[in-house]
């Protein structure tokens, strides 16, 4: 008999349609996945142990298999690390920091560059400026550069192109990777590349078989290219760094940045109004619920904290917030950093909404609600009591900065 392995095409278009009554058992079996607050959840049917008697147990005690012991606590689990002691080329990211942290744009990032370096390359970070990311090494990066100076704060895309142009002349990457991106990382790749005299490949949502494949034509085309040097890639670009921990290690330049004269000159970040910020783009969301009974003082505690407001479906239903404020799967997904729940129990389509959000804080009566099990921070409490405090605290931080400056 042939040990080669084949393939059934039936098979296949079976899983591939949904309608068809012999879908569900040509999926794989699933026996555990996360449900949408956080709980791991188990399939009954799929896991368990066969006891003394050959009655299939199900284990519903955490206990190993067989129920010789018992787990006391959580395990962490520790990823194998990835070492690259004598990289034979490097692939240089640089990615956005948005807030001086990696954003899911700068991950999917660097697991592209994760797949371009291979076994033999290593993957070369390089910041701008301080941050606040202790992350770098379960997100895939080998190797960290910062270039720190006050020439690199603020909007200074020119100096920051000659320190590229030093990295790429101290150590030679095969690849650069930047994020196609507004916030930076579009403009920047572009400057790079004329100072290069490269023609970078833009848009690019897909490396395969030495080819870059981006988007044209508004988003409605595929352009296959040659694999650039220089690649602007999109969001999802790439899957990110799960399975590999990294090294991480700290580089530095042998030579100094030469000091550019910008043409530009950086006033600072402007005020914005928070209301004016779009849902999908803010990065500190309060959002209210049906637990909020002042509303007055709920909007005087986001004007205070300088967060823009949220709602859930029913505050948006009872008319105390408008229809562009709702957050969830039935309203808007957001991404902010921190988001706040003032009174919102945790319906599946509120926490769907959130699930991108990075803290979240919630403010409930309910200690056994949704919302709590999934905030990473709660307070359990009156809502009017606790805005009241907080406006006082931050009014009292406000005056303490104001003294301590003057």
């Amino acid at each position: 008999m042939s040990d080669i392995i084949r393939r059934d095409p039936r098979a296949e278009w079976i899983a591939r349609n949904r309608l068809h009554p012999l879908h569900a058992a040509m999926q794989p079996a699933q026996h555990s996945w996360m449900g949408p607050n956080g709980v791991i959840r188990k399939n009954p049917h799929g896991v368990g142990f066969i006891g003394p008697n050959g009655i299939k147990r199900i284990d519903r005690s955490g206990a190993q298999q067989g129920g010789a012991t018992k787990r006391s606590a959580a395990v962490e689990v520790q990823l194998p690390l990835h070492q690259v002691a004598a990289p034979a080329f490097y692939i240089s990211v640089v990615p956005d920091m948005v807030g001086g942290r990696l954003s899911s744009h700068d991950r999917d990032l660097l697991g592209l560059a994760h797949q371009l370096a291979g076994s033999d390359g290593a993957v070369l970070a390089v910041v701008f400026g301080e941050h606040k990311e202790s992350a770098f090494a379960t997100a895939g990066v080998d190797r960290l550069l910062v270039l720190e100076g006050e020439e690199f704060n603020g909007y200074a895309p020119e100096q920051r192109v000659q320190g590229l142009r030093a990295v790429d002349n101290q150590f030679s990457p095969r690849h650069w990777l930047l994020p196609d991106s507004r916030t930076g990382g579009g403009e920047l790749g572009r400057r790079f590349a004329a100072a290069l005299g490269e023609r970078p490949a833009t848009r690019v949502w897909q490396v395969k078989d030495q080819e870059c494949i981006g988007r044209a034509g508004a988003g409605l085309q595929d352009l296959a290219r040659p694999l650039a040097r220089l690649i602007l890639a999109a969001v999802e670009c790439a899957e990110p760094v799960s399975e590999t921990r990294h090294e991480a290690l700290p580089v530095e330049l042998s030579t100094t940045v030469a000091r550019s004269l910008s043409r530009i000159e950086d006033l600072g970040a402007v005020a914005v109004d928070p209301s004016a910020i779009p849902m999908a783009e803010a990065e500190f969301i309060f959002s209210g619920g049906n637990g909020v009974k002042d509303w007055g003082l709920f909007h005087r505690t986001a004007e205070a904290l300088g967060a823009t407001e949220g709602a859930s479906r029913v505050a948006v239903d009872d008319g105390f917030m408008a229809r562009d404020r709702q957050v969830g799967a039935s309203g808007t997904w957001v991404t902010a950093r921190v988001y706040v729940a003032v009174g919102i129990s945790g319906a599946i389509q509120h926490l769907q909404g959130i699930g991108a959000c990075d803290k979240v804080v919630a403010i409930n009566l309910d200690p056994g609600c949704d919302m709590i099990k999934r905030a990473d921070l709660s307070v359990i409490g009156e809502s009017a009591e606790i805005l009241q405090a907080l406006i006082e605290a931050v009014e009292a931080y406000r005056n303490d900065a104001k003294r301590d400056a003057a």
